[in-house]
């Protein structure tokens, strides 16, 4: 991505969790990145998509880099602690990608699935192998609830209300209890030390 294209679409990151999706003009977009209008048009094909467009790529590229970073864990449940936590720890790092993640957690198709369909896959496997005691039926119930609680330890790190490693052990923890591993074996797993989170 260009040095200008970057710029835009941080500024637009900034502006759309500041402002909401469809209150950003062009003028607003230039203003935030320090760039002429023309730069935004000639650098964003279509303003009006550039919300989607982010969203998208956001929802990429931290599926991408959650994937990359968990190669080396087989576990279900360390997985699924695991991609958890570094959700959480990136919504401390980077601040604006978790206001933005966190504003349109919910609203925004890309972003919903970012936050579901990781686990997805892992949390059959944990179904099919024992590891977890709920039914098959109740997967896409427990996915929703692993995005809202996700997006929760999100909030409380940005707010203040705790650390992104008590959030994200905390939450981490109570998701795997609800599974049915042992509270103790929940602890252990949900406080290990997480992988680096892979560019």
């Amino acid at each position: 991505m260009s040095g200008a294209k970057c710029r835009i679409h941080e500024a637009a990151m900034r502006l759309f969790a500041r402002k909401g999706a469809d209150r950003v003009t062009v003028s607003d977009l230039a203003e935030e990145a320090g760039v002429a209008r023309g730069t935004v048009y000639s650098t964003v094909p279509d303003p009006g998509a550039l919300f989607e467009e982010i969203a998208g790529d956001l929802a990429n590229e931290m599926q991408d880099r959650v994937r990359a970073s968990m190669v080396d864990i087989t576990d279900p449940p360390c997985r699924l602690s695991c991609g958890i936590r570094l959700f959480i720890r990136r919504a401390h790092e980077e601040p604006q990608w978790g206001r933005f993640i966190v504003h349109f957690g919910f609203s925004n198709t890309a972003l919903r699935g970012l936050l579901t369909s990781a686990s997805a896959g892992d949390l059959m496997q944990g179904i099919s192998s024992g590891r977890y005691a709920i039914r098959p039926e109740q997967a896409t119930s427990l996915m929703a609830m692993i995005g809202g609680a996700t997006l929760s330890g999100m909030m409380l790190v940005q707010e203040g209300y705790k650390t992104w490693r008590e959030a994200s052990s905390e939450i981490a923890e109570l998701i795997l209890t609800s599974l049915g591993i042992e509270r103790e074996e929940a602890r252990r797993i949900a406080g290990e030390d997480l992988p680096a989170l892979v560019h």
